[in-house]
């Protein structure tokens, strides 16, 4: 069984009921739209759309940023309910889950029942949600995203008896996998029917494991778990003398913790697709919940999963008095693999990893800053500045752009945050002397100008850039009417 609500990012405080807007989250480093209401839609704002292109369709649309971690929080009231029912529970992401009802079909004595009740008490709590059932969680997916499998009289949930046969019909983007299906295109297959009639071993020999994949999701045999047992060695626990009360602390720790279970599975060349989560308070209360993917968990996205989770108990009280034990168990495991370099140093960089994820838990997330390069005149313009760990989108200004008037290579190695002024002396346009403090030093080169027009939108002027060489060292200077700053100093 699958839940899902469609509208679930659209669900906050800040999300206006009388205007269009649409949330944005990241995937791929690309910032995509993730849900949008009924006014946005009829704009034309459809999920899964890049923000400027909807921001375009929809100018007056309220763009709203997606949090993960607070939208788990409001999720974990509604995985609370299912758990009562059914105590097998699997979170894939706020808003979605999934529920093995194997064994609960014959607790409540037929598949109708159990639906009946599922529907009514998800409901009563959370309005909205879709409920798909099919044989594999790929399948119940796409069925619960079916408006046309809705059965009035149990409305929301939708029923697939044959999973080969509905999925025949999907279009092959279902797949989300785009470079794959581009070329599904290219090759004249649109639908999941058509991959599902193509030879598997053929597929397997032209896109290898991901493609043996996507042809089993098509022919309806979904994903198949890995036999292997999982190590006892590899379930990775710690508790803590002094109970955890804070998020900064929480969040340290079930960064750490993911690493540490990473780390271990690696070394075994395999993955998890499946995530227990436990949790101990120190009154005592144990609480845990499985966080499912349908790829396998990297570092990254595990460490997510177990951030929102803590912090959906934390705040909820759901671990009174402190967190005093945390432990992650690993299922379904993948033996696909990373193929390392043959010079790459694994463990410095997860030493490195760690000790940037402890000073982040210590001075805060904004204060621990990663760069990329970009597209710019300026060379304060060519650096883009995000907080490490996050997922990175789309570059402001393309790279490769031809960027005419550019201060030329190299760069500055420091950009002043805010520019200093300095008195330059100048011979008929030349840069004769700079005086540096008390004393003046003579212009030894020069290079320049580079001229910048101003933007009047912000009332800026006019300026010309210099490049400007003396005995004291060398900086990039910004000349105008009003005087001369310095905007780079060169190493």
């Amino acid at each position: 069984m699958c839940v899902w609500y469609p509208d679930w990012p659209l669900r906050r405080p800040d999300a206006p009921s009388d205007r269009a807007a649409f949330v944005v989250g990241t995937s791929d480093g690309r910032p995509l739209v993730a849900a949008a209401n009924d006014l946005a839609r009829q704009a034309g704002v459809i999920p899964g759309m890049q923000r400027r292109s909807a921001e375009a369709t929809c100018p007056t649309a309220v763009s709203l940023d997606r949090d993960l971690a607070a939208e788990a929080r409001r999720f974990e009231p509604v995985l609370d309910v299912v758990e009562e029912l059914i105590p097998r529970v699997e979170a894939v992401e706020p808003g979605w889950m999934f529920i093995p009802i194997d064994g609960a079909v014959g607790y409540y004595e037929g598949e109708a029942a159990l639906l009946e009740r599922v529907a009514k008490e998800v409901n009563a709590i959370a309005p909205g949600g879709r409920i798909g059932v099919a044989g594999g969680p790929f399948a119940a997916h796409w069925a619960a995203r079916d408006p046309s499998l809705l059965d009035p009289t149990t409305a929301p949930v939708s029923v697939v008896s044959d999973d080969a046969a509905f999925l025949s019909q999907l279009d092959i983007s279902t797949l989300d996998a785009d470079d794959m299906v581009s070329t599904f295109r290219w090759l004249g297959v649109t639908t999941l029917g058509q991959l599902a009639a193509l030879p598997r071993d053929a597929i397997a020999s032209r896109f290898g494991a991901p493609g043996l994949v996507a042809h089993r999701l098509a022919s309806g045999e979904d994903r198949i778990p890995s036999p292997r047992d999982v190590p006892v060695d590899l379930v990775v626990e710690q508790r803590f003398e002094e109970p955890l009360m804070l998020l900064e602390q929480v969040g340290f720790a079930s960064r750490r913790m993911a690493a540490d279970l990473m780390r271990g599975l690696r070394q075994h060349g395999i993955a998890p697709h499946r995530v227990e989560i436990k949790a101990e308070a120190a009154d005592l209360t144990v609480r845990s919940r499985v966080w499912r993917s349908a790829d396998p968990f990297n570092e990254s996205s595990l460490a997510e999963r177990v951030w929102w989770q803590l912090r959906a108990w934390t705040e909820s009280a759901g671990v009174p008095g402190g967190l005093i034990r945390l432990r992650l168990s690993p299922a379904e495991l993948s033996g696909d693999g990373r193929q390392l370099g043959l010079f790459e140093d694994v463990s410095a960089r997860i030493d490195a990893e760690r000790a940037l994820a402890r000073t982040q838990a210590i001075v805060g997330p904004d204060a621990v800053l990663e760069a990329r390069r970009q597209g710019g005149r300026d060379p304060g313009d060519r650096v883009q500045w995000s907080r490490w760990g996050d997922e990175v989108g789309d570059r402001e200004r393309a790279v490769d752009a031809p960027w005419p008037g550019q201060v030329p290579e190299p760069s500055p190695s420091l950009i002043p945050p805010v520019p200093r002024r300095v008195d330059v002396e100048w011979d008929e346009g030349t840069p004769f002397r700079v005086r540096l403090g008390s004393r003046w030093e003579m212009v030894v080169s020069w290079a320049g100008p580079w001229r910048r027009m101003g933007t009047w939108w912000t009332q800026e002027e006019p300026s010309d850039l210099y490049q400007i060489v003396t005995s004291a060292g060398a900086t990039l200077c910004r000349v105008t009417p009003n005087g001369t700053v310095i905007v780079g100093v060169y190493d």
